[in-house]
């Protein structure tokens, strides 16, 4: 299983790739896969286009320089393993107070990046960060020590700076511990002022026959472009020292939950994942091919993992919104035994996005909530419902294709939900009065229905002719 880890920050963000040893993946069966050979390790940061990118050698050095040089920094004190070029691929060096440049020798070069070096041979990428990004790659590199599903032979060994070295005043402590929140830079910021003893990050755990060092270096296997899709997982974005993510992987989870199969409930829950994707799609253009997802989500319509269908959805899940829509568990409560429906999520050449059930509908589905079914209540709302959309729809039609929904309103006749029909419904519906009446009531296009009360429903058609059309629902077709 080729697995993906992400820890976000706004100005940096560390993606890793890799796979599970199936010689430890059977006592994880029910919990999130152990991401245990890393394959491929790619860091974001604020401003650059292009990431900078390399295998284990890369990452462990760049985690041992990112912490090496927060201390320092921290401290006043020269670090040397910050600034060790010769046997490191990544050191930092200062270039004022607020400049901090960091430069990749060799393994972990990338496309893209400004070079100072006269050497022919693969000469070193020099970026210059400033505070707040190089704090915020430490807090990244924070957030991957925080997981314990990842790498967990790498740790980080910290040494206590002597304090008749330090040059640290007050008020540098003052000013570095609240942009130091996470769980090495708080442990960097309290050894580089000799506050307390170096802590135990994540204690190393070597077989016999192994050395005890900073970082245990493993043999990275091939992988093919065609290997297994990716399980995206995204942890908290500011864990603390106990946090742990709760996303656990797709195919883990769904042997371990029930399954939601109800159509009815399967179809209000394609709405919301519709409703979420959607939006978040912004950049539509330079797919090459389908792009094509597994979803999980929860009865509340959170997104809680997905999975590559096809191999340039394994590619290309960097095009899509799928990670940043992960669900939170710092916003919502974690998963445990929640019921998961399963949603087939397809983004398509033409920039259309396609979302239904992984297993489609058993039977028709139906509305869910109460509804009102006196038929002389219904042909008043009806009446009212025409009246209403009537006056408000205006302007001359760009659609050449009926545009089909179905709209509920309450016993007052006040619009309680809408939702598209057919495809160039969910294209033109800006050029319909439903989303400026229903965002005039609740203050979103996109808001829960209200099903706290019966509703009457009925089907709306707009015609490229101006012509309206309400009638009584009759049901999905």
């Amino acid at each position: 299983m080729n697995i993906q880890r992400k820890y976000s920050l706004p100005n940096c963000t560390l993606l890793l790739e890799g796979l599970s040893d199936v010689t430890r993946a059977a006592q994880f069966q029910e919990m999130r896969p152990e991401l245990s050979i890393l394959v491929n390790a790619e860091c974001y940061l604020s401003g650059y286009n292009q990431p900078l990118t390399g295998g284990r050698e890369f990452f462990e050095s760049l985690v041992r320089a990112v912490s090496g040089y927060a201390q320092e920094f921290l401290s006043s004190v020269p670090n040397p393993q910050a600034h060790n070029q010769e046997s490191e691929l990544v050191e930092f060096q200062k270039v004022d107070g607020n400049r901090h440049r960091l430069i990749i020798h060799s393994e972990g070069a990338s496309e893209g990046f400004e070079s100072h070096s006269n050497n022919s041979k693969r000469p070193p990428i020099e970026i210059d960060l400033n505070t707040v990004q190089l704090f915020d790659l430490v807090e990244a590199v924070d957030q991957f020590f925080a997981d314990s599903q990842t790498l967990p032979e790498l740790s980080l060994e910290l040494q206590p700076v002597t304090r008749r070295y330090g040059g640290a005043s007050p008020a540098l402590i003052r000013q570095a511990v609240p942009a130091a929140v996470g769980v090495s830079t708080l442990a960097v910021a309290a050894i580089a002022f000799n506050l307390i003893p170096p802590p135990q990050i994540r204690p190393p755990q070597p077989k016999p026959d192994e050395q005890t060092s900073s970082t245990t270096k493993s043999i990275t296997p091939p992988v093919s472009a065609a290997a297994t899709p990716i399980v995206a997982v995204t942890p908290t974005p500011t864990p603390t020292a106990n946090a742990k993510p709760a996303v656990k992987d797709l195919e883990a989870l769904l042997n371990t939950v029930p399954e939601i199969t109800d159509p009815s409930q399967l179809r209000a829950l394609n709405r919301q994942v519709y409703n979420q994707v959607h939006p978040a799609w912004t950049n539509r253009s330079g797919l090459q091919q389908d792009l094509i997802y597994r979803l999980g989500v929860a009865a509340d319509g959170a997104i809680v993992g997905y999975k590559a269908v096809n191999k340039e959805a394994n590619l290309g899940v960097g095009q899509t919104p799928l990670p940043n829509l992960l669900y939170n568990p710092a916003n919502r409560a974690p998963i445990s035994n929640e019921p998961i429906a399963q949603f087939r999520v397809v983004f398509t050449t033409q920039g259309v996005l396609e979302v239904s059930p992984w297993r489609g509908y058993a039977s028709t589905p139906e509305v869910v909530g109460a509804k009102i079914t006196d038929s002389n209540i219904v042909k008043g709302l009806n009446q009212k419902l025409y009246s209403t959309v009537r006056q408000t729809w205006s302007g001359t039609p760009t659609f050449t294709r009926d545009l089909k929904y179905r709209v509920a309103v309450n016993k007052d006749g006040v619009i309680a939900d809408y939702e598209p029909l057919n495809q160039v419904a969910f294209d033109y519906f800006r050029e319909t009065p439903l989303p400026k009446m229903f965002n005039a009531i609740y203050g979103s296009n996109v808001a829960a229905p209200n099903d706290k009360e019966p509703l009457a429903h009925f089907q709306v058609i707009f015609k490229p002719s101006g012509k309206l059309e309400v009638t009584p629902w009759q049901g999905y077709q």
